[in-house]
């Protein structure tokens, strides 16, 4: 059986992608860049409200309900280079601890399966880059090898793309990857337990929305963190229904 959120309260994970200066008006997936300035300014201010970001591990005693209070996810789809750069400081300063979901066969390439969409390479992070990220208190979850449609696979690559990512990035990194996301935010059931069997403890999706009371831990929902995302907006979708009511 599939284990569930338990907590009374919505639990909010963001997802973030770049954070970088936008690239150039009419670029594909131009607002999945946020701006260094921004993104300090973004948890700096959700601190000030009294706000704690937390990575996926320490984010689920939360999510099983047995514990309270005002924290959210800070997740990182794909593991580019910038997150280390520009996020790691920050997240550093303000004590959050976060989870960037890395593609294990791509690590130190440049995000390629992008190029059709019109998004300029932007670099990913090498084995050595992966390790300043641990050692600097954040956390690596998966994301495949390839950056595949899981959708796209037979059973069997699917298997191989979720199984062995786990495993490749626990020898790269030496810390263990308890936690998986859907990439394009396509998956079946049949995906959903290859995660589970793969020893996942969650994944997460592109449905939008908070995380409630009776939501899979292996198909949980995030708050999207756009270039254009202002801070009274990111406080309205952690604190309302304004990202719940987008679920599909």
């Amino acid at each position: 059986m599939t284990p569930t959120v338990q907590s009374r309260a919505p639990v909010p994970i963001l997802t973030f992608h770049q954070i970088a200066p936008a690239p150039e008006r009419g670029t594909g997936f131009r607002s999945l860049s946020v701006a260094p300035e921004h993104f300090q300014q973004q948890m700096a201010f959700l601190q000030t409200l009294g706000y704690r970001g937390l990575s996926m591990t320490a984010l689920q005693p939360y999510l099983r309900g047995e514990y309270s209070g005002k924290v959210f996810g800070i997740t990182f789809d794909d593991g580019y280079l910038n997150n280390l750069t520009h996020a790691l400081p920050v997240l550093h300063r303000l004590g959050f601890s976060s989870t960037c979901y890395v593609i294990s066969a791509m690590l130190g390439q440049t995000n390629s399966w992008d190029r059709h969409n019109g998004v300029p390479p932007s670099e990913l992070m090498s084995v050595a880059q992966l390790q300043r990220w641990v050692a600097g208190g954040q956390e690596v979850g998966a994301h495949t090898r390839n950056h595949v449609r899981l959708t796209q696979v037979d059973a069997t690559t699917a298997l191989q793309e979720i199984a062995l990512c786990k495993t490749e990035l626990e020898q790269f990194t030496g810390a263990v990857v308890a936690h998986f996301c859907y990439p394009y935010g396509e998956f079946t059931p049949e995906h959903v337990a290859i995660v589970g069997q793969a020893g996942f403890v969650s994944a997460t999706t592109t449905q939008r929305g908070r995380c409630h009371a009776g939501d899979s831990l292996l198909e949980l929902p995030r708050v999207p963190v756009l270039r254009r995302t202002s801070r009274p907006l990111l406080w309205w979708k952690l604190a309302s229904h304004y990202e719940d009511q987008r679920r599909a």
